[in-house]
């Protein structure tokens, strides 16, 4: 079977096709939304503004807002706050007991978890909104036109309100796809918003292109440069290395129980993206700094040396990313409490002996496991800068950007997938006759 028929089996499922459209118009609603700016907001000279903050964490910002911190729409904040709460929360349950316990409650406890993540998110919206009020009305366009001719505390207010409820009705859309759409509702709309952006990089390449500021040499490496890299995140972020699990057998009564085998799957790339997001807010900002404060001499020394796609930079950015890795995958996956569970329940791992034993010999391979992810992990995250610097490419091609599309992809995928078996149709990667009935 052609994976063309998978595609064409999607929309002969009902309920399939209407997820599939309902998810669809969820983000057309969203991307509406990213063109309607805020009031008494000068668009041009803020994108004028904008095009000096590329490598700065506005620049970064913007990037998970899909574009709308430097349109100044009522999505300007995007879906961040919400990120950053549910990272806060997630980090804080390796550190407060009550949100640990909370935690392991099952679907009550997790719901209060969910309860407390949109509570800080209006608390963290609040505040940037307030943040960015005040900031715009001291941006100047590369004229030194004002951003807000009229500025003020009705501004500061309408701004303040706008924005809020633009991150609070961007939550509800995702959490809209993620209940009745496909797919996880949030990063589909991150996604969305980094591929609204892939059309302008196209038209900046031909115009290139058409300069003979690249040749057709450059362009045919470049894409298949491209290919290269989007199959090895691929590979890397479905990579994993399963664990052998045995459970015992066991009597209740006259019947038998146990004695199944399955496996721990340890991820390559357990932390995802969040080691990126990370690093990338620490080395962008010595240069973030500097652009405040022009006239400072030693800040501007030190934004130097941290050029993007220079030496130092990538050596510092690559060695922060590592250590993310290491301490993200450290937060979300305790080995002594996959050791208790499996011990609870009767299973471990044959050869070695339940408890302790079983949790240093989880956390040695997950030690082992997790280096390559996580050298992967900086090496994509410099090929935007290398390709930048060294080869004059007009567009931002790897990153952050880069992982969650392809990884967001996989996993909208996988849930289509598991959609199209259910009703016994071949999925993606099938081969054969169709097996569905009509």
């Amino acid at each position: 079977m052609r994976i063309t028929d998978g595609y064409q089996n999607m929309f002969r499922i009902p309920e399939l096709k209407q997820k599939l459209l309902f998810t669809a118009f969820i983000l057309i609603i969203y991307r509406f939304g990213s063109h309607v700016p805020v009031p008494g907001v000068d668009t041009s000279a803020l994108a004028g503004f904008f095009e000096a903050q590329r490598g700065t964490l506005l620049g970064l910002y913007d990037m998970f807002a899909g574009g709308n911190l430097s349109k100044a729409t009522v999505f300007a904040l995007g879906i961040m706050p919400y990120i950053s709460a549910s990272i806060i929360l997630q980090l804080m349950q390796a550190v407060v007991p009550a949100l640990e316990k909370l935690a392991k409650e099952g679907e009550e406890g997790r719901a209060k978890i969910t309860q407390y993540t949109r509570y800080l998110t209006v608390l963290l919206a609040t505040v940037q909104a307030s943040g960015i009020s005040i900031a715009l009305e001291t941006f100047a366009g590369p004229n030194g036109e004002p951003v807000v001719p009229e500025g003020g505390i009705f501004f500061k207010f309408i701004t303040v309100v706008t924005l809020v409820a633009g991150t609070l009705f961007v939550m509800w859309l995702g959490e809209q796809i993620t209940e009745r759409g496909i797919g996880n509702g949030i990063s589909l709309i991150i996604t969305i918003g980094i591929i609204a952006s892939y059309p302008g990089d196209v038209i900046r390449t031909f115009q290139q292109l058409g300069l003979g500021e690249m040749n057709y040499f450059q362009l045919i490496f470049l894409m298949v440069f491209m290919v290269a890299v989007i199959a090895a995140i691929i590979v890397m972020t479905q990579g994993q290395r399963r664990i052998p699990v045995q459970y015992a057998k066991k009597m209740v009564g006259r019947r038998m129980y146990g004695g199944a085998a399955t496996h721990i799957p340890l991820k390559v790339n357990t932390a995802g993206v969040i080691p990126i997001i990370f690093a990338q807010s620490i080395i962008m900002f010595p240069g973030t700094l500097a652009q405040m404060f022009p006239g400072s001499g030693g800040l501007q020394w030190i934004a130097s040396i941290f050029t993007p796609g220079a030496p130092i930079y990538i050596l510092v950015y690559s060695t922060i990313i590592i250590f993310f890795a290491y301490f993200y995958t450290a937060v979300v996956l305790n080995p002594v409490d996959l050791a208790d569970n499996m011990k609870k329940y009767g299973g471990f791992i044959p050869g070695i002996r339940p408890g302790k034993r079983t949790a240093e010999f989880i956390d040695r391979v997950l030690t082992r496991v997790t280096l390559p992810g996580a050298v992967f992990l900086a090496i994509v995250a410099v090929i935007p800068d290398i390709l930048i610097r060294q080869f004059n490419v007009p567009f931002y091609f790897g990153g952050t950007g880069l992982l969650i599309v392809v990884g967001v992809a996989l996993d909208t995928l996988q849930q289509i997938e598991s959609h199209l078996l259910m009703r016994n149709y071949d999925g993606f990667m099938k081969h054969g006759k169709l097996r569905g009935r009509r």
